[in-house]
């Protein structure tokens, strides 16, 4: 019989472990000496204590070790954890992909102007225009003088409020700086008494599995510096867009006193890139 400090040097299993894992009901010692309290173990344990070091080193929790030991099938339970395993290699890389995308456009302030996050975008019952407006400028208008018509001919139209969710889509594909064909949505809670302006439609916006989303705080003038960043970042992370680039407009010229204030999301639903995952390098 070996003692348990013995049979740790053998099995490289720290005593403190060997405890853990006869609290666990995985490893008992063979027998226990009812005056000194010491801990015996054979040599016949040693197989099950190096299929207990197996297994964690193969990254398996007790209690899945427990249920392996239990009689699970082996081999199912080894390829359970392989995808598990597999997942979070795959989750690794995206996080390594983000930081190094981070590191490399660090400046002299130490800080990141434009920190990405991708998130779901909500399914929305919006109402909606699809025009082509001359500049960016004609936002200013366009807004207001909707909203202004459709309340006309609707007055009980209620905007969603909770959180509220106004947005453009971009349709051309490309950027352009004049003549520029979008969607506009507001999104509201019902369609009140079914009425709208000519060119206007209700529509329910399909929800978005995964967006790349950035915020912007300042005019629109500086928008293209958001848009740059936001699709670097979706190439160096192994995405590309998967759909119209949205601008959600959350503070503007409707409640703050400057532009300087005014905050707009940026959003690009985005899957995986077709040549792969995440480059990490």
């Amino acid at each position: 019989m070996y003692r348990i400090g013995l049979f740790s040097k053998i099995t490289k299993v720290t005593v403190k472990a060997l405890r853990f894992y006869e609290e666990e009901g995985l490893l008992a010692p063979q027998r226990i000496d009812g005056i000194t309290g010491y801990r015996y173990y054979t040599s016949a344990q040693l197989p099950l204590a190096f299929r207990i070091v197996s297994l964690r080193q193969c990254g398996f929790s007790i209690p899945e070790i427990r249920s392996v030991l239990g009689g699970e099938d082996p081999a199912e339970a080894f390829a359970a954890k392989k995808r598990e395993l597999e997942s979070q290699a795959s989750e690794t890389a995206r996080r390594l992909a983000s930081i190094n995308h981070y590191l490399a456009r660090f400046g002299k302030e130490r800080t990141v102007p434009y920190q990405v996050v991708l998130k779901e975008l909500p399914g929305v019952f919006a109402f909606s225009l699809t025009t082509v407006v001359a500049s960016y400028d004609e936002y200013f208008d366009l807004m207001p003088r909707s909203a202004e018509a459709i309340l006309r001919v609707n007055p009980g139209l209620q905007c969603v409020t909770d959180p509220p969710y106004c947005f453009i889509r971009y349709l051309d594909g490309e950027y352009r700086e004049r003549d520029i064909s979008i969607e506009f949505c507001e999104a509201v809670t019902g369609p009140g008494n079914g009425r709208l302006p000519e060119g206007f439609v209700f529509k329910t916006v399909p929800a978005v599995p995964l967006a790349a989303c950035v915020l912007h705080k300042g005019p629109y003038s500086d928008l293209p510096l958001a848009y740059a960043a936001l699709f670097e970042w979706i190439s160096d992370n192994g995405y590309e867009t998967a759909d119209c680039p949205r601008e959600s407009y959350i503070d503007g010229i409707w409640n703050k006193e400057t532009d300087a204030d005014w905050l707009t999301e940026l959003q690009v639903p985005v899957g995986p890139a077709k040549a792969g995952g995440p480059v990490i390098s």
